[in-house]
């Protein structure tokens, strides 16, 4: 239940900081009011995620995750570039996380 927990905080974030961008300097309520919610959900079910999951390992998925949805919705929505170097260093991120998960005793069982 906890990577449940995990992902809704993902979801959840991603959405806020989408939304942060549209809130432009907070000056547009509805943007600004998801964002706040998003980021609201986000860190209750972080903290729900933390009663099982070390939070060395909790950040390092929900960071990694959350900085590649991020990157791929603002490439999608907000037209941004995505260079070689940007995407080879979210593979990396990606990677570490892997590793982390499937190999580091932190990670527990």
């Amino acid at each position: 239940m906890s990577y449940v927990f995990l992902g809704i905080a993902i979801v959840a974030e991603v959405i806020a900081t989408s939304f942060l961008k549209q809130s432009e300097g907070f000056s547009q309520p509805l943007p600004t009011a998801i964002m706040v919610l998003g980021y609201l959900v986000a860190f209750y079910f972080l903290s729900l995620t933390l009663r099982h999951i070390p939070t060395g390992i909790a950040y390092a998925i929900w960071s990694g995750v959350g900085i590649v949805l991020i990157a791929g919705i603002a490439w999608i929505v907000q037209g941004q570039k995505l260079d070689a170097a940007a995407m080879i260093g979210m593979g990396l991120i990606i990677a570490g996380v892997i590793v982390m998960n499937l190999w580091s005793r932190t990670a527990g069982p």
